[in-house]
């Protein structure tokens, strides 16, 4: 084990001796920098990923139901879907309800003038809830 271990070692160190990071031009003071070509490729692909990202952000939403029977919680789902297609929905389980909330807001008061609208179609409490929200880039430069 031992004659092993320092068999790689020694190779180990004789390929080190062999590397160098850059030309040994006394004065110059210049690094000479090799690169793949499709590094900036990649470099490039992830910039246009992140301006697509969605971003999340402290906001508001309106919950427009609290139950413990998912079949209800996916018809009020369904229900707001239709009545509202501009606005994100989701279902969020939190044991042992599910939730249904509504929108991404930035404000209270934008999520309070939906929750006015919605209010009169869902006759259990609708609430305005602080929660994270996914934003979007093009609404973040609004």
């Amino acid at each position: 084990m031992l004659l092993r271990t320092g068999c790689i070692l020694l190779f180990l160190l004789s390929a080190a001796a062999g590397l160098r990071a850059q030309d040994q031009t006394p004065g110059t003071g210049s690094v000479n920098v090799v690169k793949d070509n499709r590094i900036d490729i990649l470099i490039k692909k992830q910039i246009y990923i992140n301006t697509l990202a969605i971003r999340n952000q402290p906001g508001f939403r309106v919950q427009i139901i609290t139950t413990n029977k998912r079949n209800e919680a996916n018809d009020a789902k369904a229900k707001v879907m239709q009545l509202y297609p501009e606005y994100r929905t989701y279902l969020d389980w939190e044991a042992p309800y599910f939730k249904v909330r509504v929108g991404d807001f930035r404000s209270r008061q934008e999520a309070t003038d939906l929750r006015n609208k919605i209010a009169a179609i869902f006759s259990e409490g609708v609430f305005v809830v602080p929660t994270i929200i996914n934003v979007s880039p093009e609404k973040e430069m609004e």
